[in-house]
């Protein structure tokens, strides 16, 4: 079997590499080829990159750290080069899914913008496609989970979904009848960017009030410090786990302490979940699906985020009591949900790789005929000529 090394040995010139892809993809992604592809999913702190199979089913992952933001965006795309060189030893991959948390162009070719690595209007699908011979999709990490969880996880069966994502801040996505919708320019579902309270907390996308300001890992996180650094004495306990270091409170230990009973953990949580709530209804009255989507790490809470949500949801929802409701499930997928979809998704652009090396088997089968015609006829039939 070929591996992208020897395919790189034979010069990228022969790089299947993707220029348009098509926008129907509900028709395409039944028709694409059903070969394993890789997913590598980017964020601020890890890389992760995994063999996925047409059923959505991992077959090896690898995960490494993401080079520090001030590094030139080179290194984080050798990073990316050498996990999925590093995976092609062992798997014949036709093609390579990339999911970014930040905002990709709608060619899905450059990065505009990442926030917590520094690429500015990145190339990244060009330069990555050149490296590794084989066609490379590039995406938002909202889209490709959301895309993940359409296929194979809590979203199956929909139409009409919204993704949400609670993690540092809140990404999304949208998708209508099988199709993500990025909008004009390729940036939409940047949900946690919706202003919510005018003159509110800052956000570090320059605004004040957004969304993701009040339900967010970082809110739930800030507001548990806050309390702390106080020294409120409901917050002695969490004091007492972390040893009075403030610092080291982070969201999965909240969680952690509100599963074991812990009010003031169970209250963060559910203030979050109301804030949830607010921004579902707000996008129900903009959108109206048929479903919201909760994940990222901050959904590992379950129903200590997602009961609240719901209620005020219902609470705050346009024509309460007069219009269907959409349903709000936690994402089944869990963290690998970027890295499944956007391997998945780029087994729509696999056909165009798998095209050219079959074109290129075929000269190579009739060269060989040629060639055995050459040498059983050659010698006399010179000689005739000549």
């Amino acid at each position: 079997m070929s591996t992208y090394r020897d395919l790189a040995h034979r010069g990228s010139a022969r790089a299947t590499v993707l220029r348009t892809v098509g926008t129907r993809e509900r028709r395409s992604h039944t028709t694409a080829p059903r070969v394993p592809t890789v997913g590598i999913d980017i964020g601020g702190t890890k890389v992760m990159a995994g063999v996925v199979d047409a059923d959505g089913i991992i077959l090896e992952t690898l995960r490494t750290e993401t080079p520090d933001k001030s590094k030139s965006p080179k290194v984080v795309e050798d990073t990316i080069t050498e996990l999925v060189l590093d995976l092609s030893d062992r798997h014949d991959v036709h093609a390579v899914g990339i999911g970014a948390a930040g905002w990709v162009d709608a060619d899905r070719n450059r990065v505009l913008f990442a926030p917590h690595l520094s690429w500015r209007n990145e190339p990244l699908r060009d330069r990555l496609a050149g490296r590794l011979a084989v066609p490379v999709l590039v995406d938002n990490d909202a889209n490709t989970a959301a895309w993940a969880e359409w296929r194979f996880g809590a979203g199956r069966g929909e139409d009409h979904l919204v993704m949400i994502t609670l993690g540092t801040g809140i990404g999304g996505a949208i998708l209508e009848d099988g199709q993500v919708k990025r909008g004009k320019f390729g940036v939409a579902g940047e949900f946690g960017h919706m202003q919510v309270v005018p003159g509110g907390h800052r956000c570090p996308c320059g605004n004040r009030g957004c969304w993701e300001q009040y339900s967010s890992g970082n809110a739930l996180v800030r507001e548990a410090r806050e309390l702390a650094a106080a020294d409120s004495p409901v917050a002695y306990n969490i004091i007492e786990r972390v040893q009075g270091h403030i610092p080291d409170i982070t969201g999965p230990l909240i969680t952690q302490l509100a599963r074991e009973g812990d009010a003031m953990c169970i209250e963060l949580l559910q203030d979050i979940g109301q804030w949830l709530g607010v921004g579902i209804a707000n996008l129900a009255a903009a959108l109206d699906p048929s479903c919201f989507v909760i994940g990222g790490g901050v959904s590992a809470a379950d129903d200590l985020l997602i009961a609240p949500a719901r209620d005020a949801f219902k609470r705050q929802l346009t024509g309460r009591g007069y219009r269907p409701e959409a349903r709000i499930a936690r994402a089944q997928l869990g963290p690998e949900a970027g890295m499944v979809g956007a391997a998945d998704l780029a087994r729509l652009v696999a056909r165009r790789f798998r095209r050219a090396k079959r074109r290129r088997v075929e000269r190579y089968e009739r060269y060989e005929r040629y060639t055995r015609t050459r040498s059983a006829t050659g010698p006399s039939v010179d000689g005739a000529e000549g």
